[in-house]
């Protein structure tokens, strides 16, 4: 069975760009063309956290289930 490839993280960080873009409520988050409204700032931290600090390769799977 092979095993699928998985990048290190520098290169997946490198994949996509992220932006934050503050708004009166919550705040929207650009990870390279798509764009994820959160209502919560906080929430919204606690993911990007997770995303660059955390199993970036795993976070980025989730993300793409909401994505796509």
């Amino acid at each position: 069975m092979k095993e699928e490839y998985k990048p290190s993280k520098p290169e997946l960080l490198r994949d996509y760009e992220i932006n934050i873009r503050f708004l009166s409520r919550g705040c929207i988050v650009r990870v390279g063309c798509k764009e994820i409204a959160f209502e919560d700032v906080n929430k919204a931290m606690s993911q990007i956290n997770e995303y660059v600090t955390g199993d970036t390769y795993e976070v980025q799977k989730q993300w793409r289930k909401i994505l796509d």
